[in-house]
């Protein structure tokens, strides 16, 4: 799982090739296997892979969401505000775990922010989608997961380049300290 960590990268870019209906499943599969709060499970996704669809979806918010025009698909993750006040967290562990799945499968992704967004002037973008879609008044969308094969490549993160001071030990003053002197030592 690590190596799967280590690969993932948003990407914006993509070939033009089809996904097959293997990867499909296996990307459904990983979205329903995503934990929720009390199991409650109150996520929905709707799977997009026609084009004009995915052309009037990627004009959903102001800023990073037009690359979804040319993603083969799009995965709306949304849910029933109404059956659980943790909705939002249900949601992103959905997103982020069919994102790794499509990085074991070859494929590029990116999460696309949907909550709190503006369309244009007023309008937010869950209610262009909500618009769009046809969703009812209760169903909330998290976020758009695009997903493609990669037509760009982006180089890991150096693990030199971790943000290690972000990591505390015990109390929030505490830096790992003891982990990393440890680690040099041969621990």
């Amino acid at each position: 799982m690590i190596e799967l960590l280590r690969k993932r990268r948003s990407i914006r870019k993509y070939t033009g090739k089809s996904i097959d209906m293997k990867s499909r499943k296996l990307l459904i599969e990983a979205l329903l296997r995503a934990p929720s709060s009390r199991n409650i499970q109150p996520w929905e996704f709707i799977l997009i892979d026609d084009p004009e669809l995915l052309s009037k979806l990627s004009e959903a918010k102001e800023h990073g969401s037009q690359f979804l025009r040319a993603a083969q698909l799009g995965i709306v993750v949304c849910a029933d505000s109404t059956k659980s006040d943790v909705w939002i967290e249900d949601c992103s562990i959905a997103s982020i775990l069919v994102q790794m799945v499509a990085v074991s499968l070859g494929l590029g992704s990116c999460w696309i922010q949907i909550r709190n967004r503006k369309y244009k002037g007023k309008k937010t973008s869950d209610k262009y989608i909500r618009d769009i879609l046809g969703l009812p008044k209760q169903i909330k969308v998290e976020s758009i997961i695009s997903i493609g094969y990669p037509g760009e490549t982006r180089k890991p993160v150096a693990k030199s380049e971790l943000q290690y001071t972000k990591v505390k030990h015990n109390h929030y003053c505490e830096m790992l300290k003891a982990i990393n002197s440890r680690q040099s030592q041969g621990h």
